[in-house]
């Protein structure tokens, strides 16, 4: 169950080098500080930028190897000096959108750190604490000289790992034209989210669960608010790579990597490693935070579809990695049944030895029976060979919305973004190595600029 926290706010009241501090140089010659937050050397199309960046909380910031209970948390100096160092980062930036996680939002003098010093310079925060009293959080800043704030959401995952998200329904302050129609300000959704780390391959399901969960509330929230038509940016450390499901999941729901539209990179295994953004405890290096973009009209699964065959994806992945064969799994998923199909009960105990239901943080009993009908494509309660390939090879959910019967559409025009573009600082990032000097955290920062364009939807008549 996702708890949602609710707070309106009314319209009319309302680093090229890999240094310690992670600075821009002022002739760095990408994104960076302007007083009309656009991109520094591109064309004067009117742009909006944002900024994720995991800042690490210093109470998980370990200070020795060897006495992993030394955190930076019991040193001021230290986690004051580190953070000042990247509000420095930040406000030198000047995007129109920061999102950070790992956020201390324990500390009453961190806290007031950060929203005295992006207040001053003409941001609205929000904050929000993970649930249970893990002391870390999000913390969203939005400038109002670019963009104003309308409805602002908190979404509680309670059970899943104790995460949260952010919704914030946002306007441009300043209008864009939009040819005949004369100027409008654009309206965008923006979300902050931080998942669960894997630390075992039983919380892939848990992982996938919280961005279903956040993908559901948007669409909910665009169909009560009558916003189908409007740009949606999530943000966030998304502790998984181009390759998990995660990232496969956003892209079969019409979302696009920003960083990887900008450098022109693919969904290809070759491209699946260009960049990194974070070292983790394990000393690994990878590419985990995203700025990712759906505009109005991209193609997309269903939800329902999405999640079904992510989970199967899931469940490939688990058995494939148990070294099973094609034959050998639905010989597994057959159990003890000795005629040639699965049934459901077999289905759910198969689901249990793979770790993916009876935990906490698995598969319902009410997902289980969702997982099952579409599966089950004639209705009997039973898997024929013929259905579980269809599953195997995720052959039976390839259409998308879009493939319905448009031919009595109409076009309407709205308001989308173009990457105009990407960076990661400090840039060694970009080249997949991680910056030995560097110490802001355990995370580089990401900053996409995007520029309006408009954008032909289809809309079914009613």
């Amino acid at each position: 169950m996702v708890m949602v926290v609710e707070s309106h706010r009314d319209p009319d009241i309302a680093n090229s080098n890999s240094g310690q501090n992670g600075t821009l140089p002022a002739s760095e010659d990408t994104v960076s500080r302007s007083n009309s937050s656009r991109v520094a050397s591109t064309m004067g199309d009117p742009c909006i930028s944002c900024t994720t960046f995991n800042i690490l909380a210093p109470i998980y910031k370990r200070l020795d190897k060897e006495n992993q209970s030394a955190r930076e948390s019991d040193f001021r100096a230290l986690w004051f000096a580190r953070n000042q160092g990247i509000l420095d980062c930040l406000l030198y930036q000047r995007s129109s959108i920061i999102c950070l996680q790992e956020f201390w939002v324990g500390n009453e003098e961190l806290v007031h750190m950060y929203q005295e010093s992006l207040g001053d310079t003409g941001y609205d925060t929000f904050k929000l604490a993970r649930t249970n009293n893990r002391g870390d959080g999000l913390l969203t800043a939005i400038h109002k000289d670019y963009l104003r704030v309308l409805n602002y959401r908190e979404l509680l995952f309670n059970g899943f790992g104790d995460r949260v998200a952010q919704l914030l329904h946002v306007q441009s302050v300043l209008p864009y034209p939009q040819g005949q129609k004369g100027e409008i300000k654009q309206e965008i959704l923006i979300v902050n989210t931080h998942l669960t780390f894997p630390h075992n391959s039983s919380l892939s399901i848990a992982r996938l669960h919280q961005v279903y969960k956040i993908v559901q509330y948007l669409e909910r929230y665009q169909s009560e608010n009558k916003l189908s038509h409007i740009p949606i940016i999530l943000c966030g450390d998304w502790n998984g790579s181009k390759r998990g499901h995660v990232y496969k999941f956003l892209r079969s729901q019409g979302f696009v990597s920003s960083y990887d539209i900008a450098h022109q990179y693919t969904d290809s295994d070759a491209d699946a490693h260009r960049w990194i953004s974070h070292q983790n405890h394990r000393g690994n290096i990878c590419g985990v935070d995203f700025i990712w973009l759906r505009n109005p009209g991209n193609p997309r699964k269903s939800l329902k579809a999405s999640w079904t065959e992510a989970v199967f994806g899931i469940i490939r992945c688990q058995l494939q990695k148990a070294s099973f064969a094609e034959n050998d799994v639905f010989a597994f998923l057959r159990a003890d049944n000795h005629d040639d199909f699965i049934t459901y009960s077999a289905f759910c105990e198969a689901l249990g030895q793979a770790n993916l239901n009876g935990l906490s943080h698995g598969i319902s009993l009410q997902q289980t029976k969702d997982l099952w009908m579409p599966v089950d494509i004639d209705g009997n309660g039973v898997l024929d060979s013929d259905e579980f390939k269809r599953i195997w090879n995720s052959s039976w959910s390839e259409q998308t919305e879009e493939n319905r019967d448009f031919e009595d559409s109409k076009e309407e025009e709205a308001m989308g973004f173009a990457v105009k573009n990407a960076v990661l600082f400090p840039r060694e990032a970009e080249k997949g190595m991680w910056p030995e000097s560097y110490s802001l955290s355990d995370h580089v920062r990401l900053t996409v600029a995007f520029t309006p364009m408009k954008i032909h939807c289809s809309q079914l008549p009613k």
